[in-house]
């Protein structure tokens, strides 16, 4: 599959973030790259606009009528689709895109792949960057953009390769984890919940494909786990590498005291030394103290890890200011699961005590279109102030015994005291925190897609006032 001949490679499914930012990487390599998808938005079609690299619109056979020498496939692409249903009839060469940075560009590397519910994308950026500011040169894939790096993929002759290991499945083809091919050195997980309905039966199944992660580790390698996290705690007790813990109990190995959570920073010791971050939280800080286990673990001192600390800039879509409009601070943040959004919200609340917090939330991953976190949803936003939920995205897709129910959400969210609203698209919640939201209030956008491009569209209503 993976053979000499192969100088042309098209992406089906490109638009996502780890399929562009190794489209662009691959064509940095020298390989003629193509890629097709539907409904590309920002950043990833900024991104890809700014490589120069052709996108096509929509999936149609005509898309690989020049026979590329290798078609990678999206995970999002099933059977029936046009360019998948061509490579099956032509016997083209294919893979997923975990197999393809296997073997294209792991192989021979050192690999520290950090994988978890949530957070995978700014711990991985921040280890990126500790390696990056302290001389190494990594390689990394990230699924997500860090602002310090300029883009998600990077491939380079280093000794060291940074991935983000993502617990998802890799393609129709191939059901097992993206993080199963992924050959870890160093395996950081930083946290284990349930996610990913559409895949997962139940937290069993997530902790079952974590520990086939886990016996990927060389016994001459190391797992770093959250010694905190009682899900976690079962899959750590393994004899065929070193264990390591990290957290905020008495019990982890690398643990973080006299923790200061400030507005804008958050300052976190361990023996010997003191550590702060640009990044607002708890669960910040545990990101922080798996990256520190990690970069000690291959040589880097305590001082260079800071002096990276010290110049990170973060990740866009995650708690990204995208503007001030009106006196309001519009906020960006990718987050779909109840931890995600409860997390994030916290942070906020420190970050701003005592502004009016506006969270809205389009229910739009395969998990919270589903009741699987009905109560866990509205608990998640015990930080916000008022809360807006659009239509839950798909929801004819689901038997209705397993939609989550928006009236119930409404009443959980109006009983804790919150001034809910249930609108059906954009313009309708545009129009409403247009009218609602004052100067000093902060908006904050939870999606993981596009959302109807509704961060543009607030920002102009709440300029116009």
């Amino acid at each position: 599959m993976f053979s000499t001949e192969i100088k042309f490679v098209h992406f089906t499914g490109i638009g996502g973030t780890g399929m562009a930012a190794v489209a662009a990487a691959m064509q940095e390599k020298g390989f003629r790259v193509t890629g097709s998808d539907q409904n590309v938005y920002p950043p990833m079609s900024t991104f890809l606009a700014e490589k120069k690299i052709a996108v096509m619109n929509g999936y149609d056979e005509k898309n690989l009528a020049h026979k590329p020498d290798l078609v990678v496939i999206g995970n999002a692409i099933s059977r029936g689709n046009p360019e998948a249903e061509f490579v099956l009839d032509h016997k083209l060469r294919y893979c997923s895109l975990a197999a393809l940075l296997a073997e294209f560009f792991i192989r021979g590397k050192r690999a520290l792949v950090v994988t978890g519910t949530h957070g995978k994308t700014t711990t991985t950026s921040l280890l990126a960057w500790v390696f990056e500011h302290s001389g190494l040169n990594p390689s990394f894939f990230i699924g997500g953009i860090p602002t310090n790096l300029g883009q998600g993929a990077r491939f380079t002759d280093s000794e060291w390769f940074i991935l983000e290991g993502d617990e998802y499945d890799t393609a129709f083809f191939d059901k097992r984890s993206k993080f199963i091919h992924y050959q870890p050195d160093v395996g950081i997980i930083i946290n284990l919940e349930f996610d990913h309905a559409d895949i997962f039966d139940d937290l069993d199944a997530v902790k079952k494909t974590f520990s086939h992660f886990i016996r990927l580790i060389p016994r001459n390698g190391l797992l770093l786990g959250n010694g905190d996290d009682a899900n976690l705690a079962p899959l750590l007790n393994v004899t065929h590498c070193p264990v390591k813990r990290f957290g905020l109990g008495e019990d982890n190995a690398v643990r973080a005291f006299n923790l200061r959570l400030g507005p804008t920073a958050t300052e976190f010791e361990i023996p010997s030394f003191k550590f702060h971050i640009n990044l607002v939280g708890e669960l910040n800080v545990r990101n922080a103290l798996a990256v520190v286990a990690c970069a000690k673990h291959c040589g880097l001192s305590n001082k260079q890890i800071q002096a990276a600390f010290d110049t990170f800039k973060g990740i866009k879509r995650r708690m990204e200011v995208r503007g001030i409009a009106g006196g309001v601070t519009l906020i960006d943040d990718f987050g779909h699961h109840p931890t995600a959004i409860r997390e994030t919200l916290r942070a906020l609340r420190i970050k701003y005590p005592r502004e009016k917090i506006w969270a809205i939330f389009e229910p739009r991953s395969n998990t919270t279109r589903r009741n699987v976190f009905q109560t866990e949803l509205a608990e998640s936003f015990a930080d916000a102030n008022a809360v807006v939920v659009s239509e839950v995205a798909r929801l004819e897709q689901l038997v209705p015994e397993e939609r989550l129910n928006p009236e119930k959400l409404m009443q959980d969210l109006k009983a804790s005291g919150k001034d809910a609203a249930y609108l059906p698209d954009v313009e309708a919640i545009v129009a409403h925190v247009g009218k609602g939201a004052q100067g000093g209030d902060i908006v904050c956008v939870f999606s993981n897609g596009g959302f109807g491009g509704i961060h543009g569209k607030l920002l102009e209503r709440l300029g116009k006032r």
